[in-house]
């Protein structure tokens, strides 16, 4: 059987795009190139496959008539916007005309009865009054009453009467340089060494209270003028939050009272404390005394 592979006389035909014309239309084709060019067409001749797309291009581009509202009546969408207005009017409107009427009610009741104007400038008034009166006060609250005479004394009252704080710890040298110190340990008994002890630290407590306290009453009074500069100015709604700050301040003056309070009568403690003290000491000398009255009888 013979090879295929090996006859070199087998047609092969070509792919189709790879065809070509024959031999013969070739030569024919070659001889009459002039033919040929007649032949081929314009590239803007009208064809069936350049006018099918260019028709359907147009038809999609091409203007239409339009619809206003998406194609609904004028008359429908006016119609509805009125039933609109009118339920708007009778369920809303209605209804807050009615809440406007209450407010304005209100604000009227509160202008004319709760704050009255006229009320609310003679309470102004009337705190610039009271503040001017209180300036005085204090002026007076401030008058001097110094009355030692001598050198330290004198020094010892000024501190007491200074109403500055830091004065405090130098109280108690100037107090010892008026009054002395306890006496010496064989110059008095114990029991009166010890009341004497008590009695000048308790006269030293009570002068350094009172420092602190005169100094806790100018700021009581600086705050107390500075609320009612904010009264006289401050408007009626911000009343609760100044009388709220008024009743914290009388707290802490209250506080401030009853730790003076306390002071004056540790003070008067001391002192009673030292009146048992001597009539104790009185008696013991008695006691002492009459024994040895009663031994110097017997001897005889």
């Amino acid at each position: 059987m013979p090879d295929l592979k090996r006859i070199t006389d087998k047609i092969r035909r070509p792919l189709f795009w790879k065809r070509t014309s024959p031999p013969e239309t070739k030569a024919i084709s070659s001889g009459a190139t002039s033919q040929s060019s007649d032949r081929r067409r314009k590239w803007y001749a009208p064809t069936f496959l350049k006018t099918a797309p260019l028709l359907l291009v147009t038809a999609l581009f091409a203007p239409k008539a339009a619809h206003g509202q998406f194609g609904i009546d004028l008359a429908a969408i006016l119609a509805g916007l009125s039933k609109v207005e009118t339920l708007m009017n009778k369920y809303v409107a209605a209804p807050l005309k009615t809440i406007n009427q209450a407010q304005q009610s209100i604000s009227s009741y509160e202008q004319e009865v709760v704050y009255p104007i006229t009320a609310i400038n003679q309470a102004k008034s009337s705190v610039t009054q009271f503040e001017n009166q209180f300036s005085q006060i204090s002026t007076m609250f401030r008058v001097n009453v110094s009355s030692a005479t001598l050198p330290q004394s004198q020094s010892l009252e000024t501190m007491l009467l200074s109403r500055n704080t830091s004065n405090v710890a130098s109280v108690s040298p100037q107090f010892q340089n008026v009054y002395g110190v306890v006496m010496a340990q064989n110059a008095a008994s114990p029991e009166v060494r010890n009341m004497t002890d008590m009695t000048d630290a308790q006269a030293q407590d009570a002068m350094k209270r009172a420092i602190a306290i005169d100094a806790l009453a100018d700021a009581e009074l600086a705050q107390a003028d500075k609320m009612g500069q904010q009264i006289a100015t401050a408007a009626p709604g911000s009343a609760p939050i100044l009388e709220a700050e008024a009743d914290v301040w009388l707290v802490r003056a209250n506080a401030y009272t009853q730790a003076a309070l306390a002071e004056l009568m540790r003070t008067r403690g001391i002192d009673l404390a030292n009146q048992s003290k001597r009539a104790k000491l009185g008696a013991s000398d008695n006691t002492s005394n009459s024994t040895l009255i009663n031994g110097s009888l017997t001897q005889r």
